[in-house]
């Protein structure tokens, strides 16, 4: 079934040490709020600092739809301090962990699996790939299809199984978001040696190479109580 959903995706600038405090409180509070918002957990990381900014978090949401989505945006930002009254506890709560940071919304490729499809499938990570691609603007579709065809069968073999893949919306169609797992340490030491050195990597970056323009590759490590990594929707189906 094609993913029609809609994700917000954040990068959260935490405070000092604060890190686990900040992802314990996103997930451990999450349950009456997604259940409010119709909103689901897709994923709350810790980014490893050493393979990009420190300290943060990657966070990313699952609703239903642009109206799903329009919806929350209504209920949020309709009142005066632009922010939902009954969330004022839990908001205040979570700045004491983060400094600020910066969200896109993005479309799911139609093959990109939800939550639901990860959970179900038993999708997990010892350690998260995030890639953020910069195409030539227009090409996003494009990206994501050859993706579709001819990258993924061979990110599978060498040990990359896809959680999910989609373009940032309001911008030139020139911003692709990938999220792979990865079984452990040592297969991601693999893949980097593969990216190094497979014949078919070489492949796929030339046949790719006038439509992706650049990359920025980081790690990421799960949350306690993200979906993928409990085998439990987040909140939990009524």
């Amino acid at each position: 079934m094609a993913n029609n959903k809609v994700y917000i995706h954040e990068f959260v600038d935490i405070i000092l040490q604060n890190r686990a405090a900040y992802i314990r409180h996103m997930t451990e509070g999450w349950e009456p709020i997604g259940r409010e918002r119709n909103m689901k957990c897709f994923g709350v990381w810790a980014t490893v600092g050493t393979s990009e900014r420190w300290p943060e978090t990657t966070n990313m949401w699952e609703l239903d739809g642009i109206h799903a989505l329009a919806k929350n945006f209504e209920i949020e930002l309709n009142n005066p301090k632009h922010q939902d009254p009954t969330l004022e506890k839990w908001w205040g709560k979570a700045q004491e962990y983060r400094s600020g940071g910066y969200d896109r919304l993005v479309r799911p490729a139609t093959y990109s699996p939800t939550i639901e499809e990860n959970v179900k499938a038993g999708t997990k990570g010892g350690v998260y790939y995030h890639e953020l691609i910069r195409v030539a603007p227009g090409q996003a579709k494009t990206y994501l299809s050859m993706m579709e065809e001819l990258w993924i069968p061979v990110a599978d073999r060498l040990g990359l199984k896809l959680c999910f893949a989609g373009r940032s919306m309001m911008v030139n169609e020139s911003e692709v978001i990938c999220i792979w797992a990865i079984k452990d340490w040592p297969a991601w030491a693999n893949v980097e040696k593969a990216y190094e050195s497979d014949p078919a990597v070489a492949v796929w970056r030339k046949q790719t190479q006038h439509i992706a323009l650049d990359w920025r590759n980081k790690l990421l490590a799960d949350g306690p109580l993200n979906p993928m990594n409990t085998g439990v929707l987040l909140p939990r189906p009524e």
